[in-house]
């Protein structure tokens, strides 16, 4: 049961990315490390409610 979830900067609160994952492995939220445009830099992204 694989859910859409979108990613947003911790920064700008820019949502940049879109992305896909398996809401009964892993249940918590999702923080990667990825380049943001808005922001021109690398920053983390959170995933979204």
């Amino acid at each position: 049961m694989r859910e859409n979830i979108s990613y947003r900067c911790t920064e700008c609160n820019n949502e940049n990315y879109i992305g896909e994952k398996d809401k009964k492995k892993h249940p918590e939220r999702i923080e990667i490390k990825k380049y943001c445009k808005k922001c021109n830099k690398m920053t983390v992204h959170k995933e979204k409610k």
